[in-house]
């Protein structure tokens, strides 16, 4: 028996245009396998990068997205979730789906206070910042440069920062500065003169700098204001990274990609997304059928919180 289910792929590399969605038949879950029903997925930079650069055209078409969370409404023998569970997942492919057939492994308890869009909203980008955040050894006390703090990973590495007893100061425009004061960091403009900005709210100096969205900006003052590059992370700077001595994190040539360390870290972040101690901002919502005009957007570089798809 199997199961029809939509999902969207990219039909081809380039841009939004060549999303489209197509049918699927699933088979019936096999062992430790879960069929869940997509109740929302989480939308991320990553899966715009995935198709905007020529690959290999037989990966085509390419099923997008890495999260989602929903209901399971069948299981394989021996797996370790049952019929009804209500699931984040996290991480999978093909997330922008009505129904996905996964390893249970993939799946956490979503928390009950959490809504479906910031359930699938959630673990990519906070198990990011939860690296970043190891990775440069961020604890109580230290004093924290989060460059693009308003980003979906920044938000959840000021808040995770906070959680650990670290002062933060975050970049982001000025439309976000009265955000990031209610998550407890203290922003500042970025652009020129950002060193003696950070440097005037930071007399005693910066102990560690996470950069977020990849400027040449970001990684010279990070360089200039933190005494220890091994203290230096980034996400997004693969050119420059590795000759400047900073860690490299995620996907890009020579990085930590940090698998199991950023698994192992997704109970301990529903639980405490679950709690309210991190926050899940949601800044909009699409229908799967619109899931180009959801990359449009986010591309633009200019949303603050997550986007989800609702099949």
């Amino acid at each position: 028996m199997t199961t029809s289910a939509r999902r969207v792929v990219a039909a081809a590399f380039g841009g939004p245009e060549n999303l489209t969605v197509e049918e699927v038949e699933l088979p019936d879950p096999g062992p430790h396998q879960a069929l869940v029903s997509v109740r929302a997925a989480g939308v991320n930079p990553a899966d715009v990068k995935s198709y905007r650069s020529e690959g290999d055209p037989s990966r085509l078409p390419l099923p997008l997205g890495y999260e989602a969370a929903g209901v399971v409404t069948a299981v394989g023998p021996q797996a370790s979730v049952a019929v009804g569970d209500e699931v984040i997942v996290f991480r999978t492919s093909g997330a922008y789906a009505t129904d996905l057939l996964v390893d249970d492994s993939t799946l956490v308890p979503k928390p009950a206070s959490l809504d479906w869009p910031a359930a699938a909203g959630l673990l990519l980008a906070a198990a990011t910042a939860f690296h970043a955040l190891e990775a440069t050894g961020v604890a109580a006390g230290d004093t924290v440069l989060v460059h693009g703090a308003t980003g979906g990973v920044g938000l959840y590495a000021v808040q995770l920062a906070r959680l650990r007893g670290a002062r933060v100061i975050g970049t982001a425009s000025q439309r976000n500065h009265g955000l990031l004061r209610e998550l407890g960091a203290e922003p500042v403009p970025y652009g020129d003169g950002l060193a003696d900005r950070v440097r005037a709210l930071a007399p005693d100096g910066v102990d560690a700098a996470l950069d977020l969205v990849g400027t040449d900006e970001a990684m010279d003052v990070s360089l200039e204001l933190v005494p220890d590059r091994g203290r230096v992370a980034s996400i997004a700077n693969f050119e420059r990274g590795p000759r400047e001595g900073i860690r490299l994190l995620g996907g890009g040539p020579g990085a930590d990609a940090g698998d199991e360390l950023r698994m192992g870290a997704r109970p301990e972040l529903a639980r405490l997304a679950g709690t309210g101690d991190l926050r899940v901002l949601v800044a909009a919502t699409y229908p799967l059928a619109r899931a180009a005009d959801a990359h449009r957007e986010i591309a633009s570089g200019h949303t603050t919180g997550k986007i989800a798809l609702l099949p």
